[in-house]
């Protein structure tokens, strides 16, 4: 393993240079959605409609958990991008050693207090007699596995920042192979249903944990796992929330809709409505997973250019990646569109659940095309450090335009509002996303131009002296 810092990040070309750290991220997305795909189909088709019901309610505190991860993990890798454009090697094996702890003292926590009262949450999340004890019983071995989770998604994150992307990418094809193996085998042969995925789920992190461990511990890399890097540092830690403070509030901000969602959708359609939510939560979560696999071979390429002051290759970057990503959403909606009952029949056989999931996925994916630009701008604003409006992006999608839709449009559409809420809320943040991103990118030019103009000062002052 190479004692080299990546520096071809700014000097290598743009395109090549994504898709040299964008591919193995994307490879690593799509394992990372079918790794959750493998709990849904093998939990819907081997326990049933209710157990996949039951798994949607987890998905607010599975976001929330996520949340948490990327406060560390997402911060320290940008933060860590950006020292090594400026070539400061010592603070950034310091910020390597900060998030190592700080994965670990989150973790426990989060899992601690969830856990105190996982129950009466569950039942507020929108949890039914029917579906609740599905949603313990997955959840308690989950919140028992968190630190590895946490610990190896965080320095999964800061692969990529040190020019390892196709190691992360491994770990996480890793994980996906050992969960895939071990859910039939735990749920079918052992039969022990829910609890078994959510054993696979821990057994597969926690081997692919032990492995980036050993990576990030490597003696000849110029930035690792050495003594005297643990010591916690508020200014580290400060650094590290700030900018990993725009996907908190990003995932923070989707547990509480997904509460609301899951209230109204019980409240309007009942269990089974809920169930169909579940199914196509973790279709999107595919393409969702894709685009993040873009914006990750993004992050350090605009966070060391953006380091190192080259604005133009920032800008490059960041236009690419739309394309990319707008080209991948749009593929999704079609996809959605032609064959909705075709696709959620892989995940359940109830006719009930299938006619319901049918037509939500319709409205859900309409305006699927736009996403992909909605993202990558917000994962632009963090990648560059620029961390309040990313906070600001993510909080108005979220509170300003989804919640209100949801609570408003059920009372005049019933079932149809709740599923409505969300495809309008994108073409809002859009738009809002768009205006903000044209001011940024407005600065760059009078910032390049203004630089141009020094330069040629100082040329005309030099020549006029040697003169």
């Amino acid at each position: 393993m190479s004692n080299v810092i990546p520096t071809e990040l700014g000097t290598e070309k743009v395109p090549k240079l994504l898709k040299q750290y964008a591919v193995p991220a994307i490879v690593a997305m799509i394992a990372s959605s079918l790794y959750n795909m493998c709990d849904s189909i093998f939990i819907g088709q081997g326990v049933g409609a209710y157990a996949i019901a039951g798994l949607a309610l987890t998905f607010p505190l599975m976001n929330l958990s996520a949340a948490v991860g990327t406060l560390v993990g997402v911060g320290a890798s940008t933060l860590m991008s950006v020292l090594l454009g400026q070539k400061n090697y010592q603070a950034t094996k310091e910020v390597l050693g900060n998030s190592f702890v700080l994965n670990i003292i989150c973790g426990l926590v989060f899992s601690i207090f969830v856990l105190t009262f996982l129950e009466p949450i569950l039942v507020f999340f929108g949890g039914s007699e029917n579906t609740t004890p599905y949603a313990k019983e997955y959840m308690t071995i989950i919140l028992l596995g968190n630190v590895v989770t946490h610990l190896y998604f965080g320095l999964n994150n800061v692969l990529r920042a040190l020019g390892l992307p196709k190691k992360a990418m491994g770990a996480t094809i890793f994980t996906v192979v050992i969960n895939a193996i071990l859910d039939p085998i735990f749920i079918f042969v052992f039969k022990w249903g829910i609890r078994g995925a959510a054993i696979a789920t821990v057994i597969s992190q926690f081997l692919a944990m032990l492995y980036v461990i050993h990576l990030v511990s490597n003696k000849n890399m110029l930035v690792h796992l050495q003594k005297g890097i643990y010591k916690l540092k508020k200014r580290i830690i400060g650094q590290i929330f700030a900018i990993g403070l725009a996907p908190f509030l990003m995932n923070a901000c989707a547990c509480v809709i997904v509460i609301f969602l899951n209230q109204q959708l019980k409240t309007y359609g009942g269990d089974m409505a809920i169930g169909a939510y579940g199914i196509i939560n973790r279709l999107g979560f595919i393409i969702f997973m894709i685009v993040m696999g873009f914006n990750q071979g993004m992050q350090p390429i605009v966070g060391y250019n953006f380091g190192a002051r080259k604005v133009d290759r920032v800008r490059h970057a960041l236009i690419l990646t739309m394309l990319c990503a707008t080209v991948v959403t749009s593929i999704g909606f079609a996809v959605t569109m032609l064959f909705p009952r075709t696709i959620a029949s892989v995940f359940t056989t109830d006719d009930e659940l299938l006619d319901i999931c049918s037509g939500a996925m319709r409205i859900y994916f309409c305006t699927f095309p736009i996403i992909g630009f909605q993202m990558v701008a917000t994962n632009f604003f963090q990648s560059i450090g620029i961390a309040k409006k990313a906070i600001f992006l993510s909080l108005t999608r979220q509170a300003l335009f989804i919640l209100p839709l949801i609570l408003i449009l059920p009372l005049f559409m019933g079932i149809k509002g709740v599923w409505w809420s969300l495809p309008i809320s994108d073409v809002l943040s859009c738009v809002l996303t768009g205006y903000m991103l044209k001011r940024q990118i407005d600065h760059f030019k009078n910032q390049d131009s203004q630089t141009r103009q020094t330069a040629e000062i100082q040329t005309e002052i030099e020549f006029t002296e040697k003169n």
